[in-house]
């Protein structure tokens, strides 16, 4: 009974903590549940039925039982699925869409909104929610942040004044006398030719700026611009992007709703069985290739030469992201890919130890064959890739940008020229052009958002701007951009970039998700030692 009491105090405290009430026949039947769990994993397990019950569509704070059985059989499903969630691709289609609400202080399922059915035709009304929020997600999170938490009441630090506070564009437009050391949450924009601004829900005030700490700015970032208001006008003595948030971070506020998709209802770091094969598949690998030209002689040749260097110990993944053509336009454009297509099944058939071992995912590129360059932009068209599907039977082609799931980490992949075009429209670029990627990753992470350029610059369909978010921060990102490769580890993320194939001298990729660390490869030297290596235990 004393156990039985404790269960039932822990189960009705959760409940309360987020607001819900617990009907009698549901608190029994929980706890009964509840009561063959051991006390170690009491905790987690309330809090997963808590994310399982706030999932559905619920009409009331009072909780029914029926309401309750359903989510404890969710629960029990995820937790068997866990095991067989190992490697899983999502499209950008199908990353699930959470709204911070404001009210709630926490992420809701869209289920749980008034917001309709995303559509690829947005409306007007898509377009505004976009940047609002792309805007509410930042302040959520800066308010969060240690800087700017209100300090306790007849603390050192209340006394020391060390703390910052966030105003609103609102905020200093109502104000008729001069403002000094304010601090306030916008975006950049440019209303007017040659005159930026900075706007937030509540209004724009135009800038004067001067000072800008490391990144990349543009318009339609969003940033922390810190300065005094007076005239109209606030005077900007320096900009920055605001503070990161580890994914550890943002989960401990959030528990492990799973934001990032898949089939697990929960978030995949949650499973220790999924960390443990992680850890213990230390073969794992990943090779990741960009501007895969397959009617590029040359570039077969080093295929070629690559599948039968990694032929004795086969990868786990080929990531081949496009542009899949040299020469991307024109009538005769996907006949030709077609025929490529089938020059890389053959060349992939060849070695039956990759042919029946590794997957292969292909992210088509902005010159693909496709319905122009908005974002997100749906996989190569079934037409031109249905033989390859059949004869490679591990092959999946998907949307750019989209997601991959292995064991328990996260890898976003992005095929876009994203470096050159963010440096092109760059409000003031930085003092040191040496130290352009990092810059680059940095605002990238704290934006939380892959695309933080104008849309007239990078389109993208409104209602699905959120299948764009790195929110919470993931363990890989993939830039396959056609600028120079680089391996960043920021906030816990490591983000890569392969570089060109062909241009930066047939260089690759090579993430080991075991250890959690990425290998350069530079002109096959790796795969040609194989293959050669082959050849004489061949003779």
């Amino acid at each position: 009974m004393d156990v039985a009491r404790k269960i039932k105090a822990k189960v009705t405290s959760g409940f309360k903590m987020r607001g819900l009430i617990l009907r009698p026949e549901a608190s029994k039947y929980l706890v009964e549940v509840l009561e063959s769990v051991s006390p170690s994993e009491l905790d987690d397990i309330i809090e997963r039925v808590l994310d399982a019950v706030e999932k559905q569509p619920l009409s009331s704070s009072m909780i029914e039982l029926s309401v309750l059985e359903s989510a404890v059989q969710d629960c029990t499903q995820s937790c068997n699925e866990a095991i067989d969630s190992v490697f899983n691709i999502i499209g950008a289609f199908d990353v699930p869409r959470y709204i911070y609400s404001v009210e709630r202080k926490k992420f809701v399922p869209i289920n749980m909104t008034s917001h309709p059915t995303p559509s690829l035709c947005g409306l007007a009304r898509d377009k505004g929610e976009l940047f609002r929020e792309r805007y509410t997600i930042l302040q959520q999170r800066v308010h969060r942040h240690e800087l700017f938490t209100p300090p306790a009441i007849g603390s050192a630090v209340e006394e020391g004044h060390n703390k910052f506070q966030l105003k609103t564009v609102e905020a200093l437009l109502g104000s008729t006398a001069k403002l000094g050391e304010v601090i306030v949450l916008g975006m950049i924009t440019q209303l007017k030719e040659g005159k930026f601004y900075l706007e937030d829900p509540s209004g724009t005030v135009q800038l004067d700026m001067s000072k800008f700490h490391n990144g990349l700015y543009t318009e339609s970032c969003f940033v922390l611009a810190e300065g005094w208001y007076e005239d109209s006008v606030f005077h900007v003595n320096g900009f920055g992007f605001p503070p990161t948030e580890p994914s550890s971070g943002t989960r401990a506020y959030y528990g492990n709703a799973n934001f990032f998709g898949g089939p697990s209802t929960t978030s995949v770091k949650a499973s220790a069985k999924l960390k443990q094969l992680e850890v213990e598949n230390e073969d794992a690998m990943f090779v990741i290739v960009s501007d895969v030209w397959l009617d590029s002689v040359e570039v077969m040749e080093k295929l070629n030469i690559m599948f039968s260097g990694y032929a004795a110990v086969p990868p786990t993944c080929f990531i081949f992201c496009g542009n899949f053509s040299s020469a991307p336009y024109g009538k005769t454009q996907i006949k030709s890919l077609k025929e490529s297509l089938k020059a890389l099944a053959d060349a992939i058939c060849s070695y039956p130890s990759i042919h029946n071992s590794s997957r292969f995912v292909f992210v088509p590129g902005p010159e693909d064959p496709g319905p122009g360059a908005i974002l997100p932009r749906p996989p190569l068209s079934d037409h031109v890739t249905e033989e390859f599907r059949q004869r490679v039977p591990f092959s999946v082609f998907t949307t750019n940008p989209c997601r991959i799931q292995y064991c328990s980490q996260e890898i976003v992949i992005i095929r876009e020229d994203l470096v050159n075009k963010m440096c092109r429209n760059c409000v003031r670029l930085p003092s040191s052009n040496l130290d352009i990627p990092n810059h680059f990753v940095k605002t990238i992470l704290s934006q939380g958002h892959l695309t933080p350029l104008p849309l007239y610059v990078s389109p993208v369909f409104w209602a699905y701007d959120y299948a764009l978010r790195v929110y919470p921060v993931p363990d890989v990102i993939i830039f396959a951009d056609k600028y120079d490769p680089f391996s960043i580890t920021n906030t816990n993320c490591l983000c890569i970039n392969p570089g060109s194939f062909l241009r930066s001298g047939f260089t690759f990729k090579v993430y080991y998700p075991s250890s959690r660390t990425v290998e350069d490869r530079w002109d096959l030297q790796y795969c040609n030692k194989q293959h050669n290596r082959m050849k004489q235990t061949a003779f």
